[in-house]
């Protein structure tokens, strides 16, 4: 544990000022120096500042992100998103404290090495079930894998891999290129492990070609996905989940070294690797796929691509790669040729309703803050995606940060703003980086600043980290996290637009909403409400998660089907598997059964059958998945991520929490379920903000589709076996005793009898899976 050096309090304080709004990012800071929030070091910020010792305490214990005990020296972060709850995150976390020797309401192990914290989303769903050790992020983890996992945290002895954010010069001349993407989820699936190798690859053999790092490339199933472009035209060529080991052998089928001396080596190599190895398959042919096949046409076909444009083809923060592919002629023609009028009408005319899940109409919002008196008014992007199995806005910040910031630009000149903001999840470090780059590199080049591109029109920008608190996600929360305070919602009226951040008219937007607004200046309305229905205009971005063969990031027309999306896009679930139902909406919104996969995704629609848009996510459940756990497990998020503010809310949703848990537990009564859905109408009548509004949607729409599930509960029966108190494991007459059940189990609870039938000890027994995992012979049942 470091000593607390008040010094470095005084410097944090000297660089991020001495203002009441200064709390939240001098928290942060003080935090990541001591990996806590020590005492003293508080007291010291109170002494220098205008923050009082309320108002540091009351935000200090208010966002999740801050710890006031010390940490292990690693800090354990485990996924329970909605794809990775559905896909065990509970038992990996189980394993790793079991692991781990972690005593029971303890977090960190008796040597101090090891903290696990559960944490709601660190939206990489497609890998589910996530941990993430330091910065290095594991994925498809199962309770098994675990000491795996552990073992190469320490083999890398806490080395986060390879460096990413620098990019190789590229060599004049015409020269290849070797893509390969580089967002959140590619990292962790070994893409910057592959970018190295490709980059030593070619450096070792002197190829003419640069490794091109890209954003995200949507097919996450796919990844790491490398794409090969040639200097002479030739199509491009695909390959997918490729291993760093694997990189010389395909980049050097393309490009070939140069010098004699070079190719000699590399021929003699190969030979030696074949004749040592017993090598067989060349990789080359093996992750080779073609862009043609039905998987990948399926996939990509339906889709188009408008926030996410040129997809897999761009350099994040190569901002003159930007600009080639039209990047900022949106904005020079706000400036140049339309009035602030005209850029509003044209927005109102696109149809383009807010993407963050309310809908409400963006035009309208742009026209109120445009008409709302004053000359100090401001522009925000609301980045704290807090939805658990949604990832669509990190994905477009790491991808897309300049096409953001043109959104932003264009919204500011409509509105009359001179002062932008960025609110983004503290758990999204990359995209904050990344965005912080891309405004830099642009206050560089004159597009932001005092003259924005040469004009007389001035916007400075800003970028403000959350602090873990999914309530921020609402917009007047947001503006009270801003200005240093509790991120509890505001009572409407007056809104943001009229009396929005420091009381000034504020225009508040999501990430997808600004991403859409440059095309829609560069295309014209009527090219954007020409796709979609005729309520819900354009297209909306999905992540795709949980149960489904094809996962990834998604962007398609409004008025596609959920069927469509699952089984043409997303190829349906797992073989031997039933489509159940797709969780739409995150925590506010609602569970749609497969007998309603014919119902069209927008915002109608949607709400029509009790759900909602949400900001996208997209979570597949199968015949596997208890709908009971999973209401009970979004009522839990809700409830923990209330604000308190209202009775309602705060009392409300922990009485239905209650009556979920007896339910989950078999301790059910008659009644429970009608009282469920008089607290979720009342609940919903009477909260103020959307969250309380909207928290008992997954448990009114379980309760509309699957109320024979929750009957059975009452029964002390889950149809799903998920539950673990109504659930227990059996061994049967196929156990060959191989013994493989007792060397796995985690708790000891069955004894080891080679060549015997085993035994499982039903009270020992955590349900933790691992033994039906491991089983070669399906002798392990649940029961």
């Amino acid at each position: 544990m470091k000593a607390v050096d008040l010094e470095y309090v005084d410097r944090i304080v000297e660089r991020l000022g001495r203002k009441p709004d200064a709390v939240i990012p001098i928290l942060q800071a003080i935090q990541q120096q001591y990996r806590y929030l020590p005492r003293e070091a508080l007291e010291r910020v109170c002494q220098l500042t205008e923050i009082t010792t309320a108002a540091i305490t009351g935000v200090a214990t208010f966002y999740t992100q801050f710890r006031h005990e010390p940490v292990g020296e690693h800090l354990v972060r485990v996924c329970h998103g909605t794809a990775c709850h559905v896909k065990g995150s509970e038992l990996v976390q189980e394993a790793l404290e079991h692991h781990l020797h972690i005593p029971p309401a303890a977090d960190t192990d008796p040597d101090g090495r090891y903290t696990v914290q559960k944490v709601a989303c660190l939206g990489c769903c497609t890998l589910a079930p996530v941990i993430q050790i330091d910065g290095i992020t594991y994925g498809r983890l199962t309770p098994g894998t675990v000491p795996e996992v552990l073992a190469d945290f320490e083999r890398r002895g806490g080395d986060g891999g390879a460096d990413t954010e620098r990019q190789p010069a590229r060599p004049a001349g015409q020269v290849g290129e070797i893509r390969i993407g580089l967002g959140s989820c590619c990292q962790a699936q070994g893409s910057a492990e592959v970018h190295a190798a490709i980059g030593q690859v070619l450096a070792e053999a002197g190829a003419p070609a640069v490794v091109k790092r890209v954003g995200c490339v949507g097919m996450c199933h796919q990844t790491p996905l490398v794409e090969i472009i040639s200097a002479d035209g030739a199509p491009p060529v695909l390959f997918a989940k490729v291993k760093a080991e694997e990189v010389r052998p395909i980049v050097l089928r393309h490009f070939k070294p140069r010098g004699l001396l070079r190719r000699i080596s590399h021929s003699v190599s190969r030979w030696l690797d074949q004749l040592l190895t017993d090598e067989v398959g060349d990789p080359a042919v093996e992750r080779a796929i073609d862009p043609r096949d039905g998987p990948i046409c399926a996939f990509l076909g339906r889709q188009r691509h408008l926030a996410t444009e040129y997809c897999g083809q761009l350099d994040p923060i190569d901002l003159d790669e930007y600009q080639r592919y039209g990047g900022f002629q949106a904005l020079r023609r706000a400036l140049e040729d339309l009035s602030p009028e005209q850029l509003v009408r044209e927005i109102q005319a696109s149809g383009l309703r807010g993407r963050g899940g309310a809908g409400f109409p963006t035009g309208v919002k742009w026209a109120k803050v445009r008409e709302a008196p004053g000359d100090e008014k401001y522009v925000i992007c609301n980045g704290d995606e807090g939805d658990p199995g949604a990832f669509m806005d990190r994905m477009i910040l790491e991808s897309f940060p300049y096409r953001v910031i043109e959104g932003m630009a264009v919204a500011a000149r409509a509105v009359g703003a001179h002062r932008a903001l960025f609110y983004i999840r503290a758990e999204y470090p990359l995209a904050v980086r990344r965005i912080r780059q891309a405004v830099q590199r642009c206050m560089d080049r004159g597009i932001l600043g005092p003259r924005v591109l040469g004009s007389d029109f001035s916007l400075h920008v800003e970028v403000k980290e959350g602090a873990g608190a999914f309530i921020c996600g609402e917009e007047t929360a947001l503006l009270n996290s801003i200005e240093g305070q509790r991120g509890m919602p505001r009572l409407r009226p007056p809104y943001p637009a009229e009396r929005g951040l420091w009381g000034k008219p504020t225009l508040v937007n999501n990430v997808e909403s600004y991403a859409l607004v440059p095309w829609i200046i560069r295309h014209g309305a009527v090219a954007f409400a020409a796709l979609g229905t005729e309520k819900s205009k354009g297209t909306k971005v999905f992540a795709l998660a949980g149960k489904v063969r094809r996962g990834g990031l998604i962007e398609v027309p409004m008025g596609i089907t959920i069927g469509e999306i699952v089984q043409e896009i997303g190829g349906g679930v797992l073989e031997g598997r039933t489509f159940k139902a797709v969780q739409v909406g995150g925590p506010s919104g609602g569970c749609i059964p497969a007998e309603l996969a014919d119902t069209p995704v927008d915002y109608e629609a949607l709400a029509a059958v009790g759900a909602i848009m949400g900001s996208g996510g997209l979570v597949v459940l199968d015949d596997s998945d208890c709908m009971v756990d999973i209401a009970r497990y979004f009522l839990r998020f809700t409830q923990d991520q209330s604000c308190g503010k209202c009775t309602l809310c705060r009392i409300g949703t922990r009485r239905m929490l209650d009556i979920m848990d007896r339910i989950c537990t078999g301790h059910g009564r008659p009644g429970d379920l009608e009282q469920l859905e008089t607290l979720g109408r009342t609940i919903s009548a009477g909260s103020i903000c959307g969250l309380g509004r909207t928290a008992p949607n997954p448990v009114l729409s379980t309760l509309r589709y699957f109320r024979s599930e929750y009957e059975a509960h009452l029964k002390g029966h889950c149809p799903a076996g998920k539950c673990k108190a109504l659930v227990r494991y059996r061994i049967n007459n196929r156990c060959i005793g191989c013994t493989l059940c007792a060397q796995h189990c985690p708790a000891g609870a069955i004894p080891m009898r080679p060549y015997r039938k085993h035994e499982i000890d039903d009270q020992t027994c955590t349900r933790c899976d691992t033994c039906r995992e491991v089983c070669p012979n399906e002798a392990v049942e649940i029961v």
